[in-house]
């Protein structure tokens, strides 16, 4: 695809940006968590983890090498992987309360999951062998 290494690294950005946006809101504490705060840490700060892991695909994505669209599609896994971690922990139930869902948490996958998805169809001029 022509775009694709555009595409993923905008869909990049929007995932270090749904960090700072809520992902969650836990009625009984009467506050809302996003990717750098919950409640005492207790569910660590995932947005750190997604701004290190985001850079290093954006690099993929801008060298034109074989090896880095190898290791993006990779890291790209690992994003996916590590936000499906997210949306469960951070959406799951506790104690029969249950947190409210809001934008930040499903931007962070579904961009993730395009990110991915822009990592298998790079775009790479691959070249013929000469004998």
């Amino acid at each position: 695809m022509k775009y694709s290494q555009w595409i993923g690294i905008i869909v990049l950005v929007i995932l270090v940006v749904s960090g700072f946006l809520p992902w969650t809101y836990h009625p009984d504490l009467n506050k809302t968590f996003t990717g750098f705060f919950s409640e005492n840490d207790v569910y660590g700060k995932p947005g750190k983890v997604f701004i290190y892991l985001a850079s290093v695909a954006s690099l993929c994505f801008i060298i034109p090498r074989v090896w880095a669209k190898r290791l993006n599609f990779f890291v790209c896994g690992v994003i996916v992987a590590y936000a499906f971690r997210n949306f469960i922990i951070f959406s799951g139930c506790y104690r029969g309360i249950c947190p409210e869902k809001k934008l930040g948490l499903w931007l962070m996958i579904v961009s993730a999951v395009i990110s991915l998805v822009m990592a298998v169809i790079p775009d790479i001029k691959v070249g013929k062998k000469t004998a």
